[in-house]
């Protein structure tokens, strides 16, 4: 994994509209798996910027969505500019101006898991296909520090990695109707964590006591993207006695 901190002239980045309200930043080239680094800083330096007229920045793995009010674009815009061309001059003005070393260093969480048996079903097996013993791979899981590259899926829903080469196993030919809350799933060198009880097909190697999901806090969710993660082995019964209350 490169986790070298970048600066613009790393990154080769277009927009491009989508719809009549949003713009999408497309990550052109970076170096190898620096792309959700950039993404994440990149809608960091664009909410804080605070555009007029800019509603949502959604940062993913080599995207950052932008979302806009097309009449105040049209408001502010120069006489015959669109509103996404409005947009897309603001936008541009922070980009080429973002310079990612400038930004807060990510922070770091802590993930407590609980891996194998009943909370990880597919430790095991998975373990034998990526052949690495039970252990071994557990080891792998917690032995580097891994990006928050995006949240998707599910509201607080992260994805997660990029892992060592030995952690790609592929996703179950056979997803589940229904997978725990809180449940670590593995495949293709990410993880995820469930934040709801859901169908999903990512192989089961642990869960964690957290809650990734509460609507009643501030922020919602307790990861965000470019955060950097720590899982951490504890025991089945420490799972029972820790985790905030889920």
């Amino acid at each position: 994994m490169n986790n070298k901190i970048l600066t613009t002239k790393d990154i080769t980045w277009k927009i491009v509209p989508s719809g009549d309200s949003c713009l999408v930043i497309e990550i052109q080239s970076a170096l190898v798996g620096a792309s959700s680094h950039w993404a994440a800083g990149a809608a960091a330096a664009l909410r804080h910027a605070s555009l007029p007229g800019i509603t949502d920045v959604v940062s993913t793995i080599v995207t950052v969505g932008v979302h806009y009010r097309p009449e105040v674009l049209r408001r502010l815009g120069s006489q015959g500019e669109t509103s996404y061309q409005a947009a897309t001059r603001i936008v541009a003005t922070v980009l080429n101006t973002f310079e990612y070393n400038n930004l807060a260093p990510p922070r770091v969480v802590q993930i407590p898991v609980s891996y194998g048996g009943d909370h990880g079903p597919d430790l095991e097996t998975v373990a034998s296909e990526c052949g690495l013993s039970a252990q071994a791979l557990i080891d792998l899981h917690t032995g580097a520090d891994v990006s928050v590259q995006m949240l998707g899926f599910a509201p607080g829903h992260p994805y997660i990695g990029t892992f060592d080469e030995r952690l790609a196993p592929p996703r179950r030919a056979q997803p589940r109707t229904s997978v725990p809350i809180g449940s670590v799933g593995l495949a293709n060198r990410q993880s995820v964590i469930y934040p709801f009880n859901l169908p999903g097909g990512w192989n089961l190697i642990g869960r964690t006591p957290l809650k990734l999901f509460d609507p009643d806090r501030n922020p919602a969710c307790l990861l965000q993207a470019g955060d950097r993660i720590r899982f951490v082995s504890i025991t089945a019964d420490e799972f029972e006695t820790s985790g905030d209350g889920r």
